[in-house]
């Protein structure tokens, strides 16, 4: 896994553009990691439901569940397939709409300074290894680009938005996760 010369983009990843991102402020540093969990419909896996979403074509009436947030306009930086599949959908160096309202650390709007990975699965279902590793791979490879995002700096949607949001979910295993970056 590579990143593109300027950092934008991993290189051999399959690219589906979403609209829903802008710059991030100026002078803002990325250092934090939000790691997301997600499934379309939910429990399901596979197909095109995702890519629909994060760029504002989701058929709302495909599915009773995709009424209740056919409106909803959001991204993530990378999705991670169950099978390992990455699909990168904003650039690095843009804000993806990933994490809604939200504080870490005491920062409010944590879109400005994060970047958002979404894991196919769900609060309650098991990640697959594949996911795992891919992930921490992706997380050391932004560290090169992004120093400042440290060991601590990495959380989960629930983190971040408690109340809120739930994913990744008590399934998530953090340790693992851990263990993988070398930070256990």
């Amino acid at each position: 896994m590579r990143l593109s010369s300027d950092g934008a983009w991993l290189e051999g990843v399959r690219r589906v553009l979403s609209p829903n991102c802008d710059e991030r402020p100026g002078g803002c540093e990325v250092g934090l990691v939000v790691v997301h969990g997600i499934s379309l419909p939910p429990g399901e896996y596979g197909g095109d439901w995702i890519d629909d979403l994060f760029c504002n074509r989701l058929d709302a009436s495909a599915h009773p569940y995709f009424a209740t947030i056919a409106g909803a306009r959001v991204s993530a930086h990378v999705l991670i397939r169950r099978g390992g599949e990455l699909v990168q959908y904003v650039p690095f160096d843009r804000r993806a709409w990933h994490a809604g309202r939200s504080c870490y650390a005491g920062r409010e709007a944590c879109n400005d300074f994060s970047i958002g990975i979404e894991l196919e699965g769900q609060d309650n279902e098991a990640y697959e290894d594949i996911q795992y590793r891919r992930l921490a791979g992706l997380i050391r490879l932004l560290r090169t680009r992004y120093p400042a995002i440290g060991a601590d700096d990495i959380v989960g949607h629930s983190d971040i938005a408690p109340g809120r949001k739930t994913d990744p979910g008590p399934a998530f295993d953090w340790t693992r996760l851990r263990t993988l970056l070398g930070a256990a």
